[in-house]
This record gives structure tokens, sequence and C-alpha cells, in this order.
């Protein structure tokens, strides 16, 4: 199989929030380090420009992979009062507004709820969650269907939601949404955790994927690990995945990112490195498989 993917990175790596200045830092390095793209946390409406990053990629050769929608507590679209679920319809909007602005395919994240928020769902109650999801999910997907961006749900361990976990829960939880506006973004790092095997997620997910983000199990850098990249690659080549595979992780440096996401120590050598071995570590794996 003689076929790659582009590799982007997470400006999490190294700063939080992710801002126009901590993106004039970042961009320009990933291009001299050869990655293909870049996500783009927005945390809060107004952290970056997107005419400014706009302008700040085309001049890196630096393609924007997604907006990466941001759930602090307060933002919810399931289980949530009429003016939280209005609150966060319009914070999405807004992430559409932005990807449609600068080009990029996607918005992802967990779109759902809260990340931290957990609750029991009986399994009689869990249909109508994921109801309450489409109907606060509509106005959104609508939105991005008209501006040709595409939502990506992103699924999370069970220790940051009990909403959606796993793949499956995810394709119930869209089915009636339409699937050129809205899809899966698989996350490593979760997958691990939730899934009985990486490549058995990406093959559930084939033809839904809409998003991939990769880190080691502990979050590190790829392939300082016991994770299957080999199967897992394969098989998101196989399902027709052909989007960028984004590095995501953290830097323990910064207390805000480092209670939200428990890094609580350092996951490579440092966080540059995470950065360059791990599309190194990529790179190569592809040429492997």
């Amino acid at each position: 199989m003689n076929t790659t993917l582009p590799i982007g990175a997470n400006p999490w790596i190294w700063h939080a929030p992710v801002t126009d200045a901590a993106l004039a830092r970042t961009i320009p390095r990933l291009g001299r380090w050869g990655f293909d793209a870049v996500e783009l946390p927005l945390e809060r409406p107004g952290d970056w420009s997107p005419s400014s990053v706009a302008r700040l990629l085309t001049s890196c050769q630096v393609r924007p992979a997604a907006v990466v929608a941001v759930m602090p507590p307060g933002r919810d679209l399931v289980c949530a009062s009429p003016r939280t679920v209005r609150a966060t319809q319009e914070y999405l909007l807004t992430c559409v507004d932005a990807a449609h602005q600068l080009g990029a395919p996607v918005v992802a994240g967990p779109v759902y709820a809260a990340v931290g928020r957990t609750w029991r769902i009986p399994a009689g109650e869990r249909a109508g969650v994921y109801a309450e999801l489409r109907d606060g999910l509509g106005p959104v997907v609508e939105h991005a269907r008209a501006a040709g961006v595409r939502l990506a749900v992103e699924p999370l361990n069970r220790y940051e939601t009990s909403v959606l976990n796993t793949v499956g829960q995810t394709l119930e939880a869209l089915d009636g949404l339409p699937e050129e506006a809205v899809g899966v973004a698989l996350d490593t790092y979760h997958q691990n955790i939730e899934e009985r095997g990486l490549d058995i997620a990406a093959r559930q997910a084939a033809g839904r994927v809409a998003h991939v983000q990769v880190c080691a199990n502990d979050r590190g850098t790829p392939g300082t690990d016991s994770l299957d990249w080999w199967g897992f690659l394969r098989e998101l080549l196989a399902g027709g995945y052909d989007g960028p595979l984004c590095i995501e992780s953290f830097t323990a440096h910064n207390d805000t990112i480092a209670a939200a996401a428990s890094v609580w120590r350092p996951l490579a050598d440092s966080q540059d490195a995470l950065a360059v071995d791990g599309l190194a570590f990529l790179r190569k794996t592809f040429t492997l498989l």
C-alpha cells in the first residue's frame, strides 16, 4: 500500500489558550519542520482572527486541518437548559464561520457536552439523549452544510463524558443527520481506552470518518507506545479516509491545560521533540504499510 496522509499538529502541545500571538510563533515552526497542517482550537471567540490566521497559513504553506471546538463547563447540547443549548449553538456556529473563513474542512470536537461532565444515563433514556443531541445539532449542521464545512463529532473516554464513548454510540447518535455535513472524529487516546482495537474502531467508522487525532496511549509521542499503528492506518486508508492525522497532546507547563487534560508530567523530552519525533514516526510508518 503506497499511500500517505497529511500530518498536522495541535498548538496545545505548546500553548493554552491558543491566540493570534501563539499561532504566530507556532505555525511557522510547523512549516519549517515539514508539517502539512495545523488544528486550530477556538476556546473563546476572538482568541484569534480568522483573516490573520489565514494569511499566516498561506505564507507558511500550512493548511488548516480543523477548527477544534472546546467544551468547558456550561457548553452543552443535552440535558441542559434551553438558554445553555442556545448559547452552545451560537458558539458552534461561530466555529463553523471561522472554519469557513479559513478554508478548514471540519469543526471537530465533543460538541455534545462539557468535557468532564458525567452522569449515569440509564439504557432506556439513552435514545432520548441522542434525539436531543440531534435536535441541538440540527441548526449547526445546516449552517455547516451551507458553508461547506463538516462537523466531526468526537467520542471521549468514560472519565470525560458519559454521552458518547465509542464509535458505535456516535454512529447511533448521528443516525439521520446528513453524512456529508456531520461525521465522526477519531482520537487514538480515547479509542485506545474504549474500543476493542484501534483497527476495529476505524473499520466501524469507515466512510463516516471526518477527522483524526493521534498521540501515544499516554498522550505522548506517537510511536513510543504499544498501539497498533499499522492496523489503524491500514483501516483508515481502506475506509477511504484521506484527511490529515493531527498530533494532539498537551503541555504540563501550563496550569490551565494541565488540569483540564490531567497532564501532570512531561510526556516527552521536550514539546518540540513530541511533535517532530511523532511526525517522523508517522511518515516512516506509511512507508512500511
